[in-house]
């Protein structure tokens, strides 16, 4: 175990590297001048030369490069164009609100969606499969834009019981924050939860005519044990992968549900970056992003070895 992880953290400083190299030479890529769109209506050639030395805009790419990988790694992503603020100080105020979305939307998805794959594996061919066949279908196709409009109009605007937008931090009102972020929460985690269901169903089906199975069941072993022990085990490693995969994606930000609950998290923050033509806020916003999918795939590796001993030698 000590040196898997060692390797597989040797691994992550090349990986890094091309992604910082990508993440900035991609920017380059983006039309328009950052420095007029700083300088706004005044236009004086003197003005834009300001901007343009102050934030190295003169400079050849691969210099620009090398100061900002240097400020990276220092902890500095740079001074954000439009909101003269700190980027790591926006990571770091949005970072939080998409994080505690996506942890509540990947528990939906996973409490409904895995629970649903195993009843629809175990009951195959029932009115229980059919059912979850029928939902997962549904998370599917149904668009998040439109689930949320119409959660708004039920739960805020008929029922009155939660309400329609806004957020409200944990440290101030947990009870205010569970209310304002439950409704986002469940229209990302119903389409994870339709895919998780598809995954952890097929998965689940080939596991229960694998021969250990057979050989639990002729032991004697409670049907309960058989699924959960023995079949639910060594079904979840692909169940694993996407659900490292989908809370990398929510964690770069669910731009559509954000804008639709006014959630103030990365997306938001990245629409209005590129909008804004803000460099410095694109690249680290992107550069956090890829760095929690590298991570979060490492530990969808360690969480394999915990989950399927066998993978260990």
């Amino acid at each position: 175990m000590v040196n898997f992880l060692a390797r597989r953290l040797l691994q992550l400083i090349p990986t890094l590297f091309f992604v910082s190299v990508i993440v900035f030479g991609l920017q380059q890529l983006l039309p328009g001048d950052p420095a007029l769109v700083m300088a706004g209506e005044e236009r004086d050639p003197e003005v834009l030369e300001q901007i343009r030395r102050q934030y190295r805009l003169d400079q050849p790419i691969p210099i620009q490069y090398a100061y900002w990988l240097k400020g990276v790694l220092s902890g500095d992503l740079g001074e954000s164009m439009r909101l003269k603020a700190p980027v790591a100080a926006l990571v770091l105020e949005k970072l939080p609100v998409t994080a505690q979305l996506a942890l509540m939307a990947i528990v939906v998805a996973l409490v409904v969606g895995v629970g649903a794959g195993i009843v629809s594996a175990v009951k195959r061919d029932t009115a229980w499969d059919y059912g979850a066949n029928l939902f997962a279908l549904w998370g599917i196709s149904m668009p998040n834009f439109w689930l949320g409009i119409l959660m708004i109009f039920l739960f805020s605007v008929h029922l009155g019981w939660l309400p329609a937008s806004g957020y409200v931090s944990l440290r101030e009102d947990w009870r205010a924050s569970l209310a304002t972020t439950i409704m986002p929460a469940f229209v990302l985690g119903n389409a994870l939860a339709g895919v998780l269901m598809r995954h952890t169903r097929g998965a689940m089906l080939q596991v229960l005519t694998s021969d250990y199975v057979r050989t639990a069941r002729a032991k004697g072993l409670l049907e309960r044990v058989v699924i959960l022990k023995h079949a639910m085990r060594n079904a979840l490693t692909p169940v694993i992968t996407l659900g490292a995969l989908e809370l990398g994606t929510l964690l770069s930000g669910a731009v559509l549900t954000e804008q639709i609950f006014t959630i103030p998290g990365f997306g938001k923050l990245i629409v209005d970056a590129v909008f804004n033509r803000d460099y410095a806020v694109v690249q680290g916003v992107v550069l956090v992003t890829a760095t929690a999918y590298i991570v979060l795939n490492l530990l969808a590796d360690v969480a394999y070895l915990l989950v399927n001993p066998r993978l260990r030698d």
